[in-house]
């Protein structure tokens, strides 16, 4: 007989927090600088947590290393996807200066397009 479980695992944690906090895999690999196929096994293979990654992946989480084994409560988080566009903003900020106004034009593009889209469909009701 199988004995119930009672308590999540670190690594359904550590899915649910990556999850909750907008990243990928793939996303929070890169983050804290290990490849994906490690996240990949500590959220699915592993019940225990890796020491050495800890504070990374705390960081990376916005969150204490007691909240993310558990035993501190978690504070409310902003939007996921808000996170995860404060976290490009944040590598946009490393760019050059010419990238940065290439990037910003792209995005004032798409901005305006959009401006130009809701204008027009105000004007047809």
């Amino acid at each position: 007989m199988r004995k119930a479980k009672t308590q999540e695992s670190f690594g359904e944690r550590l899915a649910a927090l990556r999850k909750a906090a907008g990243y990928t895999q793939a996303e929070l690999a890169e983050e804290i600088g290990v490849s994906r196929r490690i996240i990949t096994y500590y959220e699915g293979e592993s019940d225990y947590p890796p020491a050495d990654l800890l504070p990374q992946l705390a960081k990376a989480l916005n969150m204490t290393i007691d909240e993310l084994l558990g035993s501190g409560s978690i504070k409310k988080t902003a939007n996921p996807s808000y996170s995860r566009l404060q976290r490009r903003l944040q590598q946009l900020e490393k760019l050059g200066a010419k990238e940065k106004r290439q990037v910003l034009q792209l995005l004032d593009t798409f901005i305006e397009r959009e401006r130009w889209k809701r204008k027009a469909e105000g004007a047809g009701t």
